[in-house]
This record gives structure tokens, sequence and C-alpha cells, in this order.
């Protein structure tokens, strides 16, 4: 494989991750809980799913959006946990789809030769691989976390995988 179709590779991965198999999850998890179970938090010290969502929302814009894009960053990271709703499920999802499609441009349009170049995002230097790594990562967690916390409010089985 060459150096330019590993390229093609990752971002493709990348892209095919965050929108075909963690934005999906996450809104049917969502889809799963009332308006109170979006922010119901189990003590001070944790997140509701509803601050997970805008949380995601803004380390994607962050991280891909302004750190790859290289758009204005205007994260306002503490206001993402400080959020307690009602804050409705549509609207938060409605934002991050949005925030993934500007995502999802930013990697379709970023040079291939230039994913080893640094950028400064938060107090980091990484490269655009770390970047786009992070945020991949960064998702699936939180994803993660949202769907284990919609079955144990729910005591549903997803079905997410007919293996």
């Amino acid at each position: 494989m060459t150096e330019m179709n590993l390229s093609e590779e990752f971002l493709r991965q990348s892209e095919h991750y965050l929108v075909e198999e963690f934005l999906p999850k996450l809104k049917a998890a969502i889809a799963l809980l009332s308006e109170d179970e979006l922010w119901w938090r189990p003590n001070q010290q944790s997140n509701s799913v509803g601050n997970m969502a805008l949380h995601l929302d803004g380390n994607v814009r962050q991280w891909i959006v302004s750190g790859v894009g290289e758009a204005p960053d205007q994260r306002q990271r503490a206001l993402e946990f400080l959020e307690q709703g009602p804050v409705p499920a549509r609207e938060l999802i409605e934002k991050l789809e949005n925030t993934v499609a500007e995502a999802v441009n930013v990697l379709r349009k970023v040079d291939r030769n230039t994913l080893l170049a640094k950028r400064k995002i938060q107090a980091y230097e990484v490269t655009l691989v770390q970047a786009i790594v992070h945020v991949v990562e960064h998702f699936s967690y939180h994803t993660g976390q949202i769907v284990y916390v919609a079955k144990m409010l729910k005591g549903v089985d997803t079905q997410f995988y007919d293996l």
C-alpha cells in the first residue's frame, strides 16, 4: 500500500467510524431517554448524557473543524459540563450531526501530504493524524458511556450487534 493510499484509507476509516458507527449508536441511545433521563447525573462528579453530547460536539469542533481545518476556535469547554438542561434531545442530536458533517468536510479536504503537520490544539502540539485519532477515540469512548447509561436506565438490549 502506498503512502497516499494509507492516508486515504486512514481518513476514510475515520469518517466511517464517526458517521456510520458511533453517531448512529449515540442517536439510538439518546432516543431511548426521556428529557429527565437525558440530564440525569448519578452524582455531582458525573456527567449527564446531555453533557456528554455537548462535550462531544465541542471536542469534534475544536480538534477537527478548528484544529485540523483551521477555523476559529471558540470552544468554551467548561460550559459543556455546567449545562443541566432542559435542552431537547433533537436539538443536541442536530447540533452534533451538523458538527460531525463539518468535520467530515474538513477530513475530505485535508491535504493528504500534511497529515504529519503539527498544530496546537488546547495545550497540546499534535500532528493532524494525532488530532483525528483523538477525536475518533474520544467519540467512541463517550458513545460507549452514553449507550451504557441508556441501557442501565431503560433495561433494554440495543441490539447494535447481531452476530
